[in-house]
């Protein structure tokens, strides 16, 4: 009787213990899958981005209109720069352009620039490999130093500063970073629709093949390199410019629409 009595007694002071104890690991059991629910889906945000550059390889880049990766660009403490050649557009003997080996259509691109004092380079989507040069194809964001380089005063309302669309329409608010610093920045396109954001703000918004665009493109200085110019390919490059200035290129990634 006794022994059944203990057993009994304990019983009756260990079941509310045993119960809480349940309780609290369902509490964390569903905190725990919560916790995973946020970070799947973090993870699948990020699944959905393609890695341009690896910070280490070339892997995926060339010449415009080359086989191979130009002695001009080196990969070098994760980013892609391009060394300044001190001679502008005529740039280096194995210089030029880059651009990543595969055609994009609707998409956000993702990636940072910093530029050298007094430089100049961009950033080109949608590009062709028809003619001998990306820029007689493909809009352009700008990548400038605005104090220095000259272009900042050129063009209209400053249309060639950085951000803008290049010699087209100007990044408003004009919020670039000083030299040496990061700049964040995003090229969206979408059935014609384009966006710049910069550092955080949409600086330009434009539709491409609209009588706007159009009238835009006849009034620039771009139907004299390439006279179908406003025509700009649904689907293609995404590239780097070197103009003989050094540059900075990271965390390069792109996400299909």
């Amino acid at each position: 009787m006794k022994k059944v009595s203990v057993i009994v007694i304990f019983s009756l002071v260990l079941m509310p213990f045993l119960s809480s104890c349940k309780e609290k690991t369902k509490e964390t059991t569903k905190i725990e899958t919560e916790t995973d629910k946020e970070t799947m889906d973090k993870n699948d945000d990020s699944d959905d981005w393609i890695v341009l550059f690896d910070g280490t390889t070339s892997d995926g880049w060339r010449g415009y209109k080359k086989d191979h990766f130009p002695e001009a660009w080196k990969i070098e403490d994760g980013t892609i720069r391009c060394i300044g050649s001190g001679r502008g557009e005529a740039g280096h003997k194995d210089g030029g352009d880059i651009i990543y080996d595969k055609k994009f259509k609707n998409f956000t691109l993702s990636l940072e620039w910093k530029i050298s004092e007094g430089g100049n380079s961009g950033i080109f989507y949608l590009g062709q490999e028809d003619l001998d040069y990306i820029w007689k194809t493909a809009p352009e964001m700008q990548v400038l130093d605005n104090d220095k380089h000259p272009d900042a005063k050129l063009g209209v309302d400053g249309n060639r500063q950085a951000g803008s669309l290049y010699d087209l329409i100007p990044a408003k608010p004009q919020n670039a970073k000083p030299v040496g610093e990061w700049n964040q920045v995003e090229i969206t396109v979408y059935n014609g629709t384009v966006v710049h954001k910069q550092n955080g703000v949409n600086v330009v918004e434009y539709h491409l093949w609209t009588p706007e665009w159009n009238a835009l493109v006849a009034g620039s200085k771009f139907p004299s390199l390439n006279k179908d110019w406003a025509d700009v390919a649904n689907e293609g490059y995404i590239g780097l410019q070197d103009h003989g200035d050094d540059v900075w290129f990271r965390n390069i990634k792109v996400k299909e629409l």
